[in-house]
């Protein structure tokens, strides 16, 4: 409908819309063919490949800096700005609902992207590459709920245009997935052409959000545009608009509240409301962060101990919940709940504690109260269906923005009592919030059934319930309170093939998914359908590596966090034994899985060897029995929507909205910390290798403190290109399922190799290195009786030159059958290796007697870093094929059990003499660093022999 212009100026609202797409697609293709013409050899170029292997430009090298093309991409888009803003606003008349927030959301979603492409438009990363990153994420990141929240609001009266959003959005989605892939393709295995199939995918982004909104022509058509002149200033004719009703009818609108984004976002928005559902959400944020930190200060006891120390009890806290049983402590922990909130921050509180038992015991009586208080929250809330999921999606997304937490902070939380304000903590801020949020959120009794429908109690076991508990309590913590722990079970080296660190985004999506599948579909969805699905994708996670695994992963994320409200909500209507009966089943399963990697220092040990599957299995059984007896789904509904009267569950609204949040920080996190694969060893131009070994005790200093920042320093401060870790594996629950390895990669710039897995029930070897790994096998040496002996044997492309690095942790001391095996074992793998090799190793040998002659010498075809160095008994460096330069021992201060080893090599040099050169005659770039001598820094010194040796 072309404007008209005989009673003032009125055209068609979707003339906006065409404008929006025309002016945009031309700023985008118009810089593309202007670059084609001037400039194309250059735009098609990468940091690794240009024409003929690169053919096509991505988007960001075709709008870069480049004149003409930047000219021209960025007076388009200034132009699209007009419609851009009219089109947002047309989009708010038409889905604006009487007390409706999402389309005001959506709206200030719509605003925020536009404003946010003006930013990296104009702000160019020449100009000021932390910003243009700041923009261009926003962007991004904002794209999601503006692409939901288009499709949840469009009219259901135009099919054709909800048909249109979801196709382009789907593809939109769908196209991630390639990209991302080709990508890694070029970032990660530097594949020729790959860049250019990314380019593609990187254009289709543009042309599918660009034609997403184009689909309003559709819905605006409906719409005229009217500019008229009410003082008659004009010269022309002055149209009075008609008293046209475009309100929606009232049977539409009613029509509309009935569908799920209706119900759960249909209500009005109240500031007070979402204060008290953040505090709810922090106080499961809280919960969880306790929790996970039980484990943790436990663990540093028998670790000091090397066996049990008796301090591990302290894991039955968690019982408390048993007092609920007695009728008299319940009505009094219900009643007065929120002082027994206050007296579980006492865990929070524990980090101003320094000696190591009592900050255990402060942890230990902040996690028996919060458990006792959430289990008296849920019993009390047992009548009403709507008021318990509530109270129990709080408890589960406050898992997911603990898994957030972790996830910003390289698998840290920072309000652990073992942060603190030196390594990285948020303590103070985490109790002020803490606190705040308590006392937000229990100003009401919780108990308050005056007035209210009830359901009544229905027939079951509070045994199978406690069991389902049990699992579920055990399946989160173990499996979901960090991103990256099912990625380290599926984890297989180089080249990679399967997901990384930076995915744990894709684990914490799903976790929301599963609490979106509750909230939307599994209220009246066969719970049965979804406990199949789980059972699946804990076996695929189990069995199978890579991408494989990970879809297990996926899976087993989706599920738990869907199943948890029907779990609770049942043991809660069973009575209070429930509880405690599902934390000692919990706490068993702790002992269990510790067990089966522990097996050489425990009790029984042998009979759990290696049994994560049984575990594994135990859990799904576990859950499965809670399941049995949740009542059937319709039952469940019915309750729900009686008591959805009484207002709890708009809640779910407010939890959705944190949930995104949650989710757009995640997915920034995600892109922030993908790695960027161009680092540079600290000396390239003497060609030289440092490598170092290292015994980094679980990352838990002699003060029970987080050591990963002492770590690093001392790394940095010595110049290491290479580095073994061991005792590195951290994924359990005693330990905090942590990682050490993703801070220090991406703090020091390095590659990294965790491995084998968690689930491979080893203590864990860890490989960085400042050069690329072409190539990484895990093995498992022969143990027949005591612990498992990890090793990884990798390729580098060290300056050009294939070197081969071994990262070995050998057995303990009594097993000297299992030690004589791997020693024959790993002579073999390194006699084997055509290529120049580097051994970074704990062998628990004396150094010419035993073993040592099956490491060093003609069976292995290693040399010994320096075979005058008789004070040896577990780290040794080897080598052949590569020049020795130098080798220096370096004091531990607190931070571990044990010292650093670090040894210097020139690549593409022949080995040399043991002959020794004083330090003056060393070039400048092979000497190691004088910060060490004599007193050295912060504890740390070189020892023994008090200096760094240099060799021929």
């Amino acid at each position: 409908m072309s404007p008209k212009f005989k009673e003032g100026v009125m055209f068609s609202g979707a003339w906006i819309s065409w404008a929006h797409t025309v002016v945009a697609y031309t700023a985008f293709l118009g810089a593309l063919f202007t670059g084609f013409y001037l400039h194309y050899h250059k735009i098609v170029e990468n940091e690794y490949y240009g024409y003929p292997d690169e053919w096509f430009p991505s988007v960001s090298a075709t709008i870069g800096d480049r004149y003409p093309e930047r000219s021209v991409f960025q007076l388009f888009i200034a132009m699209t700005s007009g419609p851009r803003f009219a089109l947002v606003f047309l989009w708010y008349v038409l889905t604006a609902r009487p007390e409706s927030v999402l389309p005001k959301l959506v709206a200030v979603t719509g605003l925020f992207r536009t404003l946010t492409c003006g930013g990296w438009t104009y702000v160019t990363s020449t100009d000021d590459h932390g910003w243009h990153d700041v923009f261009m994420i926003s962007y991004l990141v904002a794209t999601l709920p503006w692409t939901l929240g288009c499709i949840a609001l469009s009219p259901k009266g135009n099919p054709k245009a909800l048909k249109y959003r979801k196709i382009l959005a789907g593809s939109f989605f769908g196209t991630l997935v390639p990209l991302i892939y080709f990508f890694i393709q070029h970032k990660v295995h530097k594949v020729a052409g790959a860049y250019t199939t990314y380019a593609f995918f990187e254009w289709a982004l543009i042309l599918l959000d660009v034609g997403f909104d184009a689909v309003t022509a559709l819905d605006f058509q409906g719409f005229e545009v009217v500019i008229r002149d009410v003082q008659g200033s004009s010269r022309g004719y002055v149209y009075w608009l008609p008293n046209n009703d475009f309100r929606v009818s009232d049977a539409v609108l009613e029509k509309e509240k009935n569908e799920p984004a209706g119900q759960i976002f249909g209500s009005g928005f109240s500031v007070s409301e979402a204060v008290d559902a953040i505090a709810d959400i922090y106080k499961g944020f809280v919960f969880w962060s306790m929790l996970t930190s039980l484990g943790l200060t436990v663990w540093y006891f028998p670790l000091w101990h090397m066996g049990i120390s008796g301090y591990e009890v302290m894991v039955m806290c968690t019982i408390s919940p048993f007092l609920l049983c007695s009728s008299s402590v319940r009505s009094i922990v219900i009643k007065h709940v929120r002082y027994v909130h206050l007296l579980s921050l006492t865990g929070l509180l524990a980090y101003l504690v320094k000696t190591p038992e009592l900050r255990l015991f402060a942890v230990g009586f902040g996690v028996s109260m919060t458990c006792l208080a959430w289990s008296a929250t849920w019993y009390a809330e047992r009548f009403q269906a709507a008021r318990l999921d509530a109270r129990v999606l709080a408890w589960s997304i406050g898992l997911l923005a603990s898994s957030v937490a972790k996830f910003a902070s390289h698998t840290n939380n920072p309000i652990w009592p073992i942060m603190h304000d030196e390594n990285g903590g948020w303590n103070k801020l985490g109790i002020f919030l803490a606190f705040a949020a308590n006392l937000r959120s229990t100003r009401q009794n919780t108990d308050n059934r005056r007035g209210l429908e009830t359901m009544s109690s229905p027939a079951g076991s509070h045994i199978l319930a406690g069991l389902g508990l049990g699992g579920l309590f055990f399946s989160m913590h173990s499996l979901l309170s960090d991103s990256s722990t099912m990625i380290l079970w599926v984890w297989e080296g180089f080249p990679v093939r399967g997901p990384i660190a930076a995915h744990g985004v894709v684990t914490l999506l799903a976790m929301g998914g599963g609490v979106i599948h509750f909230i939307w579909l599994q209220e009246g969805a066969p719970r049965w359908r979804s406990y199949s699905v789980l059972g699946s994708g804990a076996f695929l996670l189990t069995s199978y590596s890579n991408w494989t695994g990970f879809l297990g992963a996926v899976l087993v994320a989706i599920e738990l966090m869907s199943l948890a409200p029907s779990l609770v909500g049942s043991a809660a209507r069973r009575g209070p034994a429930a509880f405690g009966l599902g934390f000692l089943v919990y706490n068993i399963l702790v002992l269990a899985h510790v067990w089966v990697v522990a097996y050489a220092f425990v009790p029984g040990g042998p009979l759990m060897r290696e049994h994560t599957d049984w575990v594994m299995t135990a859990t799904v059984l576990f859950i499965g029995a809670g399941i049995y007896t949740t009542p059937a789904s319709k039952d469940n509904t019915k309750s729900r929507q009686r008591s959805d009267r009484n207002g709890r569950s708009r809640f779910k609204s407010y939890y959705l909205y944190a949930l995104v949040v949650l989710e757009l920080l995640a997915i920034s996190v995600s892109y922030l910390r993908f790695p960027t694969n161009d680092y540079t060893p600290y000396h390239k131009d003497d060609k030289v290798l440092t490598a170092g070994i290292w015994t980094i005790h679980f990352s838990l200093d002699n003060d029970m403190w987080s050591s990963e920042r002492r770590i690093r320093d001392l790394i940095k401060e010595l110049e290491v290109d290479v580095i073994g870790l061991l005792e590195t594996d951290l994924q359990r629950i005693i330990m905090g399922n942590r990682d050490t390895t993703q801070y220090l990669a991406e703090d020091l710039g390095m590659y990294v190799d965790f491995g084998p897995g968690p689930n491979k029930h080893t203590w864990g070897s860890a490989l960085l290195s400042k050069f690329p790994i072409l190539n990484s096998t895990h093995h498992l040496l022969p143990s027949p009786v005591g612990e498992l002996a990890p090793a990884i044997h990798a390729t580098l492309d060290a300056y050009g030159e294939p070197i081969d690095v071994v990262v070995f942790h050998s057995g303990q001391e009594e097993d000297p059958e299992d030690r004589r095996q791997q020693s024959e074992y790993l002579a073999k793998i390194m006699k084997e290796s055509p290529r120049p090799l580097i051994l970074l190793s704990y062998l628990v040998i004396k150094p010419q007697e035993g073993n040592y002659n099956t490491y060093v010498g003609e069976k292995s075809g290693m040399k010994d870093i320096d075979p005058s160095d008789w004070d040896r008994w577990c780290e040794y460096i080897l080598y052949k094929g590569i020049k020795r330069s130098g080798y220096a021992r370096v004091s531990r201060s607190t931070i571990t059990d044990t010292e650093l080893q670090v040894g210097k090599f020139i690549v593409g040099e022949a080995e040399g003499s043991d002959e020794r050169v004083p330090e003056e005659q060393v070039p400048e770039g092979l000497r190691f660093p004088a910060m060490f001598r004599g007193d050295g820094v912060r504890g740390h010194q070189y020892h023994v022999f008090n200096e760094p040796k240099y060799f021929k």
